[in-house]
């Protein structure tokens, strides 16, 4: 399917992305609210999780103990799980949670690693995103014109929301890849990370960061101990 964007829809969407990289740069605020703005727009997705629950436990029950399986439960699964998939996409770049090799990341310095981060948003992230937002917005507005439905059910739902969500996305993701390439522009500057809001944390990070807290005091304490030790020989 091919996009239909005009160049001046094409240009106003550069300049939009330009002027939030440079609203990133300056403003803290700004960093903070594309953050908690995907950060609300994750948690709403997480719903989903519970309504694919709901909907794939009914179709059990309805298909092996009452024998009358749904016609919608299908569509409605892989709608409720590509909802969850791409809303999380946002809201994971904003934690900085995403996978990467942690195992040689972490060990370097974050200049070391915003440099690398830097290249890697340049080279890979933006084109692969802004293809999606392009090429997802001749889907979506193919999808409207048609008003497609789902053709796995006699009576399958309509598709084009679905595929709203795909251009969507794709600018939601752009937008918090200038934050991040903000971030690592100051980090280079600075040699160290601009904060995050902070949300959940998973267990792993939780215990190093204890664990990280533990051993700077055992280092002071240590510290300390020397200089009175040094003391008391003089």
């Amino acid at each position: 399917m091919v996009s239909t964007l005009t160049p001046e829809i094409v240009s106003a969407a550069i300049a939009a992305l330009a002027l939030a990289l440079v609203l990133a740069l300056f403003s803290e605020r700004f960093r903070f609210g594309v953050d908690y703005f995907h950060m609300v727009i994750g948690h709403i997705g997480g719903w989903a999780i519970l309504l694919l629950t709901i909907a794939i436990s009914y179709e059990v029950f309805a298909r092996y103990f009452l024998r009358r399986p749904t016609e919608w439960a299908f569509d409605v699964s892989y709608m409720l799980f590509g909802i969850l998939f791409m809303l999380a996409g946002p809201y994971a770049l904003s934690k900085n949670a995403h996978v990467r090799g942690d195992f040689l990341y972490r060990e370097w310095s974050p200049r070391r690693q915003a440099g690398l981060d830097l290249v890697l948003y340049v080279v890979f992230f933006f084109p692969g995103v802004l293809a999606l937002a392009y090429a997802g917005w001749g889907f979506a507005q193919f999808s409207w014109m048609i008003g497609e439905h789902s053709s796995n059910s006699p009576n399958g739902p309509p598709l084009y929301h679905f595929k709203t969500l795909i251009p969507v996305v794709g600018a939601l993701l752009a937008l918090q890849g200038a934050v991040e390439v903000a971030r690592c522009v100051l980090c280079l500057r600075t040699g160290h990370w601009p904060p995050r809001l902070s949300d959940v944390e998973e267990t792993e990070l939780l215990i190093l960061e204890q664990a990280a807290k533990a051993q700077e005091l055992q280092q002071e304490l240590a510290h300390k101990q020397q200089e009175q030790q040094q003391r008391g020989a003089v």
